[in-house]
């Protein structure tokens, strides 16, 4: 008989492509398993998930606005109203367990799955965890971490340490060299900066490049460029005051393969699904953390790889100072790009995403 699974959570791109993988795991291994992902409406799973091949349902849950807004004030509404219709959802799939990945949506669908005796597994992608996965841990069956001692945070029985899940075409990305030149429109004679900031963007490390992209031209280097939806006219307008070809700038990149096999070297923020994909890509890297993220726990997964001599950390404060130079530094410092290389790989999981995959089937049964 097929199995049912829910899988629950968004927000970022570093909560939908580890759920999307997990999915893509769970079926490699039984192909007729059925799978239903719950999101937040309005959030960037309600389009990115029907875009892998998944069905999802959206629950009106939000999050609580840092400034004093009226929206605070029917938060308790929506609660309400997501966990009514997570309860729904639930009636009507009838799952056999229900996936946790972290964001708004996971927390109202795991709770009714719970009052409803069905078993439940969150995967916890940082070395901090998060709220939600907190509270939703006392009643889960099983706790996958990609990180030591979050036994800080989890109780420790439940814990298995296996990675975060990542797409299974990062791996060999080494070989796509070429395609992925043609496919970016990049010169195949020139070293490659790649610079992303998460699916969202970041504003610091977006405006030090535009500032540094004369420079980084003139020094003999193409730049492809992920800078989110609310810079990408920006550096449009950067790239065509420079006068260029040597630099391509995207809103998104889906062809994440593609990116990572043209780069030489990687300029990323410090989200648990970027860390995993340079450790599976085995790219140097300069990580420039996201300072407000919940605990500051994208400079707590930076620092996993620092202290690993796995890549280089930039303060967020200090991007548009030093991250161009750092960048230029190690463009030109081969030796030092083949030591990162080296150490970061030693901290890829590949099977993550498998490994997960039967913990699912596990709990099942």
């Amino acid at each position: 008989m097929a199995k049912r699974v829910i899988i629950s959570g968004g927000g970022t791109g570093g909560h939908i492509y580890p759920a999307i993988a997990i999915a893509n795991a769970l079926q490699q291994k039984e192909p007729d398993t059925e799978i239903l992902f719950v999101g937040a409406l309005g959030k960037m799973e309600m389009e990115k998930v029907p875009r892998a091949g998944y069905k999802i349902v959206g629950l009106p849950i939000a999050g609580i606005k840092r400034s004093l807004s009226l929206e605070n004030l029917i938060l308790p509404f929506k609660m309400l109203n997501s966990l009514m219709k997570a309860k729904a959802i639930i009636k009507d799939f009838q799952p056999d367990i229900a996936v946790g990945v972290g964001g708004f949506a996971s927390g109202p669908l795991l709770m009714m799955a719970s009052m409803a005796g069905i078993p439940t597994l969150i995967q916890e992608q940082n070395s901090y965890a998060g709220i939600t996965n907190k509270f939703l841990a006392k009643k889960a069956g099983r706790i996958c971490v990609a990180y030591p001692g979050m036994e800080a945070f989890f109780p420790q029985e439940k814990i298995v340490m296996l990675g975060n899940p990542v797409r299974s075409d990062i791996t060999y990305v080494h070989l796509k060299r070429s395609s992925a030149v043609e496919h970016f429109g990049l010169n195949d004679n020139l070293k490659t900066l790649f610079v992303m900031g998460g699916s969202l963007g970041a504003r610091s490390i977006n405006e030090s490049i535009a500032a540094g992209l004369e420079k980084l031209v003139n020094a003999g280097y193409q730049v492809l460029w992920q800078t989110g939806k609310n810079d990408i006219d920006k550096a449009k307008a950067a790239i065509e005051a420079l006068g260029t070809d040597k630099v391509q700038a995207f809103d998104f990149i889906y062809t994440m393969d593609l990116a990572y096999a043209v780069a030489d070297v990687v300029v990323s923020r410090a989200g648990a699904l970027s860390v995993s994909e340079l450790c599976l890509a085995a790219k140097p890297a300069i990580l420039v953390p996201f300072p407000y993220a919940s605990e500051d726990h994208q400079t707590k997964n930076a620092m996993n790889l620092v202290d690993s001599n796995a890549a280089i950390l930039v303060k967020d404060s200090e991007a548009r100072d030093v991250l161009v130079d750092k960048a230029l530094d190690l463009l030109d410092d081969f030796d030092r790009q083949k030591e990162l290389r080296t150490n970061i790989q030693k901290l890829a999981r590949p099977d993550a995403a498998s490994d997960i995959a039967t913990e699912v089937f596990k709990l099942i049964k």
